[in-house]
């Protein structure tokens, strides 16, 4: 009678450790200071609150997404080299996790209701991904991160001025993407296709625009 190897069992129970983390939001993160602890921060009123609230659930939503993709993309990385440096993003992206996690928590609100949907999807698109070769992976992570970057300078202005907090979030959050893109292109990403540009652009936009309110 054939059993299950201990080695596998244990790489889904560490699998399924990182999914029930990531949903809620307390992943293993890499122990930077959260830069949304912000002392005497202004009160907020409640409008501006419910729209950074719901800003925030988006970007938490995002980076639901971004752990996913990068958990995908770490199984089917051939090189260890990029497979440590994804690692080493992902680890970076739990840190964001965290921060927009704590912001929910300060703006009262609460994360996506579809999150489980968002990992689900991100992960599949990250094991895809990595299943066509590390250029084709390091590619579509680069060309991810730049829109990212894109979207974070957009919710940056609209943010509630008086959110001295999840700006500071933002902004550190952009920095570290860019970064993240940066490496991945230089690390030999290829471009996808314009039309692949334009469907993850899509897809962006579904999620971003669904989860702002569910």
């Amino acid at each position: 009678m054939n059993s299950v190897s201990p080695k596998l069992t244990d790489h889904c129970l560490l699998g399924m450790d990182r999914v029930l983390r990531t949903l809620a939001g307390i992943p293993h993160g890499s122990g930077r200071a959260d830069p949304g602890q912000v002392p005497d921060a202004a009160p907020l009123t409640d409008p501006d609150r419910q729209k950074a609230g719901r800003l925030m659930r988006v970007n938490f939503s995002g980076e639901v997404a971004a752990q996913a993709l990068y958990h995908g993309q770490e199984l089917g990385a051939r090189d260890p080299v990029i497979a440590a440096q994804l690692q080493r993003a992902a680890r970076e992206e739990s840190d964001h996790l965290i921060w927009c996690h704590n912001r929910l928590q300060a703006l009262e609100t609460r994360p996506s209701l579809l999150n489980p949907f968002w990992y689900g999807g991100a992960f599949c698109i990250g094991v895809l991904s990595s299943a066509l070769g590390d250029r084709i992976s390091l590619g579509f992570l680069d060309e991810t991160e730049q829109q990212v970057v894109k979207h974070l300078g957009k919710h940056l202005q609209r943010l509630p001025e008086q959110d001295e907090a999840s700006a500071k979030v933002l902004h550190q959050m952009r920095f570290d993407e860019a970064r993240h893109s940066r490496n991945a292109r230089v690390a030999g990403g290829a471009r996808p296709p314009l039309a692949a540009r334009a469907a993850m652009r899509l897809t962006a936009r579904v999620m971003t625009t669904v989860a702002y309110w569910i």
